[in-house]
Parts: structure tokens; C-alpha cells; sequence
């Protein structure tokens, strides 16, 4: 929302609760960020070795209620992002559009509002929980620091934790297990969505889950799979005679059955065998028409509500089975919306920025950026192709899209470069699918840049939105006679992601001003605080999406690649890519 001038003045009382309900408000939990979807709260960063990790909690987050923490490990070659999932659009792959895992824990969270609900969902290194495991010999261990590591980040007591996973994501839940004698007391529930392949009687993983159970009445065990025995691929069983999630479901009944009476009722193709007083349960379907359910389980059937919920006396969401029961959850496909019809121009909106305090001016901007009033000659980014050895020798090729210019408000005909703060920044930044660049981005925007433009410094009222105008038209003046959407380097400095951030997270690290002579004016620097931003800092953004090798992979993966970090980064591996 933007307001005209005379609104702003007879609103300037309700300026406070803009403030806390705004896109920018603080957030309740440290470490965290706003995010776009929702008015969310989250936090990114790889954890451990090779383990990405996005937890997300309510625009609210209240410590004097219960708080009970979804650990959701991600389904071999699914990312984070296409775990979450967001709606269908023309370019969007269709992995986004399967398993809505935050809609789904959106819709929990509506039918539990008095409890927190934080989910985390968990990556690993090469998108193969099972891959990651089988290269370190102690990945047990680590997956249970992984889980400690995520319950710090919640700065409450008591936490009540629910391991969740998909596919290969069970080899996450089975490595937990496999860490230790015993489950930890704060473990709730274990919920395994068509994800058991692994369990092993020789593991010992039934004695550990059993006896996990029986210690706690508040426990639950959830399985839900089908029957893959015969479900053909191309002509082929897509399982061998001893694999499946149909057989390791029996192995799993079988070891239970020898302690626990199982009660078994059918209902709509689904066998569902319920034992310990429904503290256990197993969810079979029959698979009558011998279709590959494998992920229509979690998402077309709603199965992680199922899971979460097996407990309740009826599911207040929706049927299981289908149809989903989260759409209105889902959220709207990273990217940058149209501009809207009523969007004010440039300079109407520097205008109404004069009056507000600096925290407040940051909402405004965020805002009206957010919602799509941005310039068209912005929305083609130009191509930048790049080259780099890793440790062996071997030489990688990597094509980024970037911005051709800093971040304005606006339309072409009248348009403003507005400087803001990095959680402005990220907040646009994850609207738009986007990410900052690094040092060596900056270094290589300017290298390729067909506009080099001379840095004109200004020394007087540095922080003030008149000073931000007066630079603008100052660039505008030097960029005459220039095509609108070249791609323009040396007039400002970047708001970049850094390793140095670790050392002072509560700062904003930038970089660059490149001269005529290609040296930058400012050396990388984290002096200023996260909320310091004057007329010299620019925002120009990066596409996650980078082609590496002829592949398609996240800026978040190359960054943190100790073998392809170095195409984007000459700070080695960055693993707190935002802020």
C-alpha cells in the first residue's frame, strides 16, 4: 500500500502498527528474516557439512505458547524450494507443483493457533539424502547435530519436534535414528510419506522406534505407502523383488506385530493397521489401478496433514486421499509481478518518502517494489559468462543473468534508483527469485558492463531521501545519450553477501563504486549496521537460476560447492548466502 502525501500526514498515528504489520517488521525470532509469502519469518543457512537448511515460522511467533518444530527432509533431486512448492506458471518446473509441503503446514498452523508451528525443511549436498550419507562414515552423527543445530535457532524451552521426510528423505529419518541408543525425549513424531526403503530389523530401527513409543503417551509413529509391487515403468517394474516401500512397510509390521497388536480397518483403497492405542499407524494404500503414487501420497492426497494430524479424532482440514485441502496456502510463483495500473511514477513515490522516518521509508520502498512498480528495462537481465578451475584443475563454465541496473521504483519514463537496507533487499530479492551478488559478481558486472560510468561522490546529508534523488539525477545526467537497459556499472556501491557477515551478522556488508580505471572506491566492508543505508548504496540483483556445466542449478548450491564456489565467489564457499 502507498499513500499520497495528505494521507500519510492524517495517518501518522498508525504509523506504529504499520510498522508491525508491514513487510519489514521485526521479527520475533532472532536470525530471522521477513519473508514475502505471508508476512513469514525465516532463516537460510548450510549447516553442518553439505546441509542447506529454510525454516519458516508465522508472522507471529509467541513464546509463552507451545512450540512444536517440522524438520522436513527434502526427496531425492527435489530442492528446498520445489519441497515448499508455489503455483503452477508457464517456465515453472513441474517439482514445484507436487508435495506443497509450507502450504500444507500453513493450513496446520491455521487450525492450531495456539501453538507455534516452525517448519525447517532440509537439503542435502547433491539433492540425495542417501548419496550424502554414503560418503561420510559418521553421517549419523551429523544428521543429529543437523537436528540440534535447528532447534537453537528457536529461542523458547521446550520444543516439541516432528521428523518428517519424502523418498530418500527417509534415509535423513533412519540416520537419526542410527545416531543413537535411544530417541531424544523431545521428539514427538516420526512421519514417513512413502520414504521407509531403508528400515532394516538388522538395524535395530524397530527395537529403537518401539521403545521410543512406549516411553511417551504424546508419541506418534506414522507410515504412509503403497503397494509398488507391480507398478510398471516403460515396461519395467520400477522396484526389484526385494525393494519398495510396500515390502519395507510389512518388514516394519511384521517387527511391530511381535510386541503390538495392530487393529486393521480398509477405507477408500487405504489399509490402515493402528496400534498402541493410535500412538502407531501404518497407511497402506492398495494401489487397485497400479499407479506410481509415490509423491500423489504426500501432496495430491494431502499426506503430510495426515501425518501431522493422525492423532486428531477427525480431520478438521479436508479427506485423505484428496482433493488437496491447502491451495489457498500456496504461495504465488516466485518473480516480478506486473506493474500495476495505478503504480506511481519515480518521483511521486521519492516524494512521499520525505516525511517518514528511515524504518518506515523502508517498508514504503519494499512495498511498492515488491508489488511489481518497478521499470520494464529492470525485467531483462543481461547475461553474464563465466569461467573457473576448482581443486582437481577442471575448468567450469557458468552463465548468470543479472540486473542491467540498480534496483528503482517506477517506470521507464520516470524511474528512481533507491538505495535500501539488505532485509529490504532480501525481502525483494525473494519476491523476485532473485539473490545479491557477491565481491567477484560485482568485479564481473563491471568488467562486462557496456555503460562504465565515472563515481560522482556526494559528501553532504548522505542519509537523506533528497541526497538519494539528487545522486539519481546525477547518474541519469552521465548516463545521456545511452541506450535504457544496457548494462551500467560504476555508480554505485553493492549490497553484497559475505563470509565476513559470520564474524558480524548484525552488519551490512558492501562493495565496489568501480572507477574508470576498474578499482573499486570501497573495499568489501561490514562497518555499517544492517540499517545503515545512504545515497551511495545500490541494489541490483541476481537470478538464482545459473546453467553450470550446460546444467541447471541455484545460486545457493554454487556458492556453497567447494568445487564451483569459485565461478562466484573469491571468498572460497559462502554459506550464509542472504541476510
Amino acid at each position: 500500500m502507498f499513500f499520497p502525501s495528505t494521507a500519510l500526514r492524517l495517518l501518522a498515528p498508525l504509523l506504529a502498527v504499520l510498522l508491525l504489520a508491514g513487510p519489514l517488521a521485526a521479527t520475533d525470532l532472532p536470525g530471522f528474516r521477513r519473508s514475502p509469502w505471508f508476512g513469514e519469518q525465516v532463516r537460510e543457512e548450510w549447516v553442518n557439512d553439505g546441509v542447506r537448511v529454510l525454516a519458516s515460522a508465522a508472522k507471529e511467533f509467541d513464546p509463552k505458547k507451545p512450540t512444536r518444530l517440522i524438520i522436513y527432509a527434502t526427496p531425492n533431486g527435489n530442492s528446498i524450494e520445489q519441497t515448499l512448492g508455489c503455483e503452477k506458471a508457464d517456465g515453472v518446473d513441474w517439482h514445484f507443483d507436487i508435495q506443497h509441503v509450507a502450504a500444507q503446514v500453513r493450513t496446520l498452523r491455521a487450525l492450531t493457533p495456539t501453538e507455534n508451528i516452525v517448519l525447517a525443511c532440509a537439503e542435502a549436498d547433491g539433492l540425495s539424502w542417501p548419496a550424502w550419507k554414503k560418503k561420510r562414515t559418521d553421517g549419523p552423527a551429523r544428521i543429529r547435530r543437523v537436528v540440534e543445530t535447528i532447534r537453537g535457532w528457536l529461542s523458547v524451552g521446550e520444543v516439541r519436534i516432528t521428523l518428517a521426510g519424502h523418498s530418500g528423505g527417509g534415509s535423513f529419518l533412519f540416520g537419526y535414528l542410527d545416531g543413537g541408543e535411544t530417541v531424544p525425549a523431545d521428539v514427538e513424531r516420526f512421519v514417513f510419506l512413502d520414504a521407509n526403503y531403508s528400515y532394516r530389523d538388522e538395524d535395530r530401527h524397530g527395537d529403537k522406534l518401539l521403545a521410543w513409543l512406549k516411553a511417551g503417551t504424546g508419541r506418534r509413529l506414522v507410515v504412509i505407502a503403497y503397494d509398488d509391487r507391480e507398478v510398471m515403468l516403460d515396461g519395467k517394474r520400477v522396484v526389484g523383488p526385494d525393494g519398495g516401500t510396500y515390502r519395507a512397510t510389512v518388514r516394519m509390521r511384521v517387527r511391530f506385530e511381535k510386541d503390538v497388536a495392530l487393529t486393521e480397518t480398509t477405507a477408500d483403497d487405504f489399509v490402515h493397521r493402528v496400534g498402541l492405542d493410535g500412538r502407531l499407524a501404518l497407511h497402506v494404500h492398495a494401489n487397485p489401478r497400479g499407479k506410481i503414487l509415490h509423491t500423489a501420497l504426500v501432496g495430491e492426497m494431502n499426506g503430510l496433514l495426515r501425518g501431522l494430524t493422525h492423532d486428531w479424532p477427525k480431520a478438521a482440514w479436508g479427506t485423505f486421499g484428496g482433493p488437496r485441502a491447502y491451495v489457498k496456502w500456496v504461495q504465488p510463483t516466485a518473480g516480478i509481478p506486473k506493474r500495476p495500473a495505478d503504480a506511481p511514477g519515480g518521483r511521486a513515490v521519492v516524494a512521499q518518502l520525505e516525511g517518514l522516518k528511515p524504518a518506515e521509508r523502508e517498508i514504503a520502498i519494499a512495498d511498492e517494489i515488491a508489488r511489481g512498480n518497478v521499470p520494464d528495462f529492470l525485467r531483462t537481465f543481461r547475461r553474464l559468462k563465466l569461467t573457473a578451475k576448482d581443486g582437481k584443475g577442471t575448468e567450469h563454465a557458468a552463465v548468470l543473468e543479472v540486473m542491467p541496473d540498480y534496483l528503482a521504483v517506477g517506470s521507464d519514463a520516470d524511474f528512481v534508483r533507491v538505495p535500501m537496507t539488505p532485509a529490504a533487499a532480501a525481502f525483494v530479492a525473494d519476491r523476485f527469485g532473485c539473490a545479491l551478488p557477491t565481491r567477484k559478481l560485482v568485479d564481473e558486472v563491471y568488467r562486462a558492463a557496456a555503460v562504465k560510468l565515472e563515481p560522482k561522490p556526494l559528501t553532504t546529508a548522505r542519509e537523506s531521501v533528497a541526497t538519494f534523488l539528487a545522486h539519481h539525477d546525477l547518474i541519469e545526467g552521465q548516463r545521456t545519450g545511452k541506450k535504457l537497459g544496457e548494462l551500467v556499472a560504476g555508480v554505485k556501491k553493492d549490497v553484497v553477501v559475505s563470509n565476513r557477515l559470520g564474524e558480524k551478522p548484525s552488519r551490512v556488508a558492501i562493495y565496489g563504486w568501480h572507477q574508470t580505471d576498474g578499482q573499486p572506491i570501497q573495499p568489501l566492508s561490514v562497518v555499517h549496521a544492517r540499517t545503515y543505508v545512504d545515497y551511495s548504496h545500490g541494489v541490483r540483483l541476481v537470478r538464482r537460476g545459473v546453467t553450470v556445466d550446460g546444467r541447471e542449478r541455484d545460486l545457493r548450491h554454487i556458492l556453497a560447492s567447494p568445487d564451483l564456489c569459485s565461478l562466484v565467489s573469491d571468498e572460497g564457499a559462502i554459506t550464509a548466502p542472504g541476510y
